[in-house]
């Protein structure tokens, strides 16, 4: 007997070889409610013991006018020392006077992005000295190099901001790079981009020429949306330093939102202990938000969670760890208990785009997103612990990031997709490939995947064993000759070039 068209298997249809296959650019919302690892009483004993040090150990701080800030609003300077002590009322009554939520500024106004709650930015990898790709291994990168690397960031749809640099273009001069950098985030994105936060001068040229590229001016920026996330590290344990300091107070003057993150690995910048490492972090977090606090209260702040392990048999930071996901969870819920939106990062300490890569990378991205990040730093492109970025790992990283934006749209459950006029159109014993249902849905039913390949093992290898890792190489390169610079007002970029040159010739920033 024949079968019926309903139960006959359609001919396979071919999927482009190294076809790009993106979602639409959308801000992440995540419909579901963060993971928290801790109960109530147990979260609070970590805040506590965070204020606890602040109050009876302090930080040392070596920027004078940051001692001087702190001395200001009350708190005990010791000078000597270069240690403030903060009264754990006057820490809480800054605190309450940041945000919980904001918004971001791009060059494209369609690419604004919205910060706190339920709303997720993902950024690029920043700030490695090295770049890795298949063809030529890890070396140092140039200016170039950076600019295809910029070029692939404004490419992908799930990417919502641009870092800070993807990774340091060595062949320029160090005071003056930053100015490339800008104009290289300006002028071949149309995305929110990070500045460099060392120092005054860095972030003064920053807020100049994001001024300039918005037609505005440095000082009028405090008054309107902010476009800056600049990233400030504490050099842990209970130290800030004082191109941190500077950047910190340089950014909040001018409205902008400092992201404050504590560099805490467990066992050696911070007690080996879990709840140790994340009191502390969270004593040094609370220490840089006040102080954005008193430089210009209600400015926009973030709390930067990083804290990790190391591996106590060589010292070597680990990421990607089961301690690392858990704090991030857990810092999560005490960004929310102080109330100012949390940033976290997707990272690993693999030193090749691999497996260990892969699923350390995912541990990460499941700690921070369902950790209920606001803002996923080294979001794609990070390797070997931070010191390197990988073009192939960009585009993997970027798979896992669509992959994880699908995941947040919750299925339909409705007549239509509950398809009970499919199954009794297919009975039983049939299938449902040639089924009304299915025809008028299958194009668009499932993720469509960027890297990965679901060919059957024989069609695999007829097709050249290309793994993912070949695959992303092929797609970086297509992608970087359809990249399509996004229009900028010539005006505007004359007023860049020259602000730039008048710089260089100044002398630019030397890092303290």
């Amino acid at each position: 007997m024949e079968r019926s068209s309903a139960r006959r298997r359609p001919g396979r249809p071919q999927r482009e070889i190294g076809g790009i296959a993106q979602r639409p650019w959308k801000q992440l919302t995540r419909p579901y409610a963060p993971i928290e690892v801790l109960s109530a009483d147990h979260l609070q004993a970590i805040h506590e013991m965070g204020l606890t040090i602040l109050e009876e150990i302090g930080m040392r701080v070596l920027q004078p006018r940051a001692r001087q800030l702190y001395r200001s609003a009350g708190a005990s300077v010791d000078e000597s020392e270069m240690r403030v002590r903060l009264d754990r009322a006057m820490v809480m009554e800054r605190l309450a006077t940041a945000p919980a939520s904001f918004e971001l500024g791009a060059r494209n106004p369609e690419k604004n992005v919205k910060v706190g709650g339920r709303h997720c930015i993902l950024s690029s990898v920043g700030g490695p000295a090295y770049v890795m790709d298949n063809d030529r291994g890890r070396r140092p990168g140039t200016y170039a190099e950076m600019c295809d690397y910029l070029k692939l960031i404004q490419s992908f749809n799930v990417l919502h901001q641009e870092g800070g640099g993807p990774f340091e273009p060595l062949d320029l001069h160090q005071n003056t790079r930053h100015l490339d950098l800008y104009y290289a985030e300006i002028t071949l994105l149309d995305k929110n981009w990070q500045p460099q936060a060392l120092g005054t001068g860095r972030a003064i040229d920053a807020l100049e020429m994001v001024a300039i590229s918005l037609g505005t001016t440095r000082q009028e920026l405090a008054s309107q949306m902010p476009v800056f996330t600049g990233i400030i590290n504490t050099n842990s344990p209970l130290q800030l330093d004082e191109p941190m300091a500077e950047g910190l107070i340089a950014l909040a003057e001018h409205g902008q939102v400092n992201v404050i993150t504590p560099f805490t690995l467990a066992g050696a910048m911070s007690p080996v202990t879990l709840a140790g490492a994340l009191s502390q972090q969270h004593a040094e977090a609370m220490a840089g938000i006040v102080l954005t606090q008193i430089v210009r209260p209600g400015v926009p702040v973030m709390y930067g969670g990083f804290t990790s392990n190391v591996d106590m048999k060589t010292g070597a930071p680990a990421f990607g760890t089961p301690e690392y996901t858990q704090a991030a969870q857990i810092t999560g819920q005490l960004c929310r208990l102080i109330g100012v939106p949390f940033r976290s990062s997707n990272v690993t300490a693999a030193n090749a785009v691999d497996a260990q890569a892969a699923y350390e990378s995912q541990m990460s991205l499941w700690g921070c997103l369902m950790g209920g990040a606001n803002l996923v730093l080294h979001a794609a492109g990070w390797l070997g612990g931070g010191l390197t970025a990988s073009f192939e790992k960009l585009v993997i990283d970027a798979e896992m990031l669509q992959m994880m934006s699908a995941y947040f749209d919750p299925p339909a459950v409705d007549i239509d997709s509950l398809a009970l006029d499919a199954v009794r159109e297919v009975g039983p014993a049939g299938h449902f490939f040639g089924a009304a249902h299915t025809m008028q849905r299958y194009e668009r039913a499932f993720y469509a995947p960027m890297v990965s390949n679901w060919d059957n093992y024989d069609t695999w290898l007829e097709r050249g064993q290309v793994t993912a890792r070949e695959r992303a190489n092929a797609i970086w390169k297509r992608m970087l000759t359809e990249y399509e610079q996004p229009p900028i007002d010539p005006g505007i970029d004359e007023a860049l070039r020259d602000y730039m040159e008048r710089r260089k010739r100044e002398g630019g920033s030397p890092l303290n």
